[in-house]
């Protein structure tokens, strides 16, 4: 079958190398000029580790990366709320990778371009808009300079993001995503390893919080490279017209100036990194249906989701196995299509409704609404079972599998 995807990132690439090896020709098609290794941390859940280890990519992503240990949930005074083994460290069938995002798309992209061929892999090429014919997919696709040609194939799949023009052209009333009222300054700084220099650790609530992770292994001179993202609750969204724009400490670090614990110093953080930027958290409504004929959206087109759960780009690496597993049982592309939506368009609709009641992290918000001046013992504040129960909840819902005999602390 001829597959063309619109999109070459995470989203586009995984489902890419997924129906090459199923021995599909698959072609990709990404809106600008030349990919680069650019971003900052991103989190890699057991389930979607698993389609990467299908596709021999795990050895090198952990040889980037971090296989994270445990993720320990804290409140604004540095008190333990709960904490848990991650990946194969709590019995998982793969490893939570904690990478930069930047290394985990070039890694994707080296692959594509070796398994596809670099002619299937090309950039400068936008889409612009689609139709159906009666067996085909049509791509209507933009260069760098401004002209526009078709792009015919059995399928279409549109990986292009939150503003994805495919979704547009089927939702053409939608509009803007919906801003949650937060705000994200992100970065990487250069610290000491903390705790078991593979910790992620949320601190604060809904309206403040403090997230860390380290996305490289320890380097020689004892330093370790740390993502972090401050997030505050700002009513009326900044800057609507930029979605990643470099930002000011001075925006956000003196709400976080007492958040230094003898473990963490997460001001000295804040200050030592080099680059800030700055995005609102939004998502969108979910969708009736992502398929129009032969053409179907994927990732963030179909399902953008808040950045909670650590499950954006893990959604979008379940999806490609989606595609790939509809394919593989009906050749008729429609009722395949039809399929892959059937599998996971409900799926990732309750995960998007849970992330806006923050996921697993509500354990934090409901913390700091029991004990808002902090807590002697978390037992006096939390029934027992009630944080596994949160916890072992929502890995349910996102499709994190254990190993048999499996069991978090």
């Amino acid at each position: 079958m001829e597959i063309t995807i619109a999109g070459g990132g995470i989203a586009g690439l995984v489902t890419a190398l997924t129906l090459h090896q199923d021995g599909h020709d698959v072609t990709v098609h990404e809106a600008v000029p030349e990919l680069r290794a650019l971003g900052v941390g991103i989190n890699l859940l057991p389930q979607a580790v698993d389609i990467l280890e299908r596709l021999n990519l795990t050895t090198r992503l952990l040889s980037q990366g971090v296989a994270t240990r445990e993720l320990s949930y804290v409140n604004r005074f540095g008190q333990h709320i709960w904490t848990e083994p991650r990946g194969k460290f709590g019995r998982f069938t793969s490893p939570q990778i904690s990478i930069s995002r930047g290394d985990l798309q070039m890694t994707l992209l080296d692959a594509a371009r070796d398994r596809l061929g670099t002619d299937n892999v090309k950039t400068g090429e936008r889409l612009v808009g689609y139709r159906n014919t009666a067996d085909q997919a049509v791509g209507i696709f933009e260069n760098t300079q401004g002209e526009q040609y078709d792009v015919t194939s059995d399928a279409l799949i549109c990986a292009d993001g939150i503003h994805s023009t495919a979704r547009k052209q089927m939702y053409p009333q939608e509009g803007d995503p919906i801003y949650s009222g937060r705000i994200l300054w992100r970065a990487t700084s250069y610290a000491k390893p903390y705790l078991s220099s593979a910790s992620m650790c949320m601190f604060g609530h809904q309206a403040q919080k403090f997230v860390c992770y380290p996305i490289e292994p320890v380097r020689a001179d004892g330093l370790q490279r740390i993502n972090w993202i401050a997030e505050l609750w700002i009513d009326e969204m900044p800057n609507k017209a930029d979605w990643n724009r470099p930002a000011d400490n001075a925006d956000f670090l003196p709400q976080f100036e007492d958040w230094k614990f003898d473990w963490l110093d997460i001001p000295g953080l804040i200050r030592s990194a080099e680059t800030v930027y700055e995005y609102p958290m939004v998502d969108r409504d979910p969708i009736d249906s992502w398929n129009d004929g032969r053409v179907t959206l994927l990732g963030d087109a179909a399902h953008p989701m808040y950045p909670i759960g650590s499950n954006g780009a893990s959604q979008a690496i379940l999806d490609a196995e989606g595609i790939s597993a509809a394919f593989k049982a009906d050749a008729d592309v429609e009722r395949a299509i039809a399929s892959f939506e059937g599998t996971r368009r409900n799926a990732t609709r309750k995960i998007i409704l849970s992330n806006r009641k923050n996921g697993p992290e509500q354990c934090m918000q409901l913390a700091h609404e029991r004990a808002p001046d902090g807590f002697e013992n978390i037992d006096d504040i939390f029934k027992p079972g009630e944080l596994k129960t949160i916890a072992d909840q929502y890995k349910q819902l996102t499709g994190m599998k254990k190993s048999a005999g499996a069991n978090t602390q």
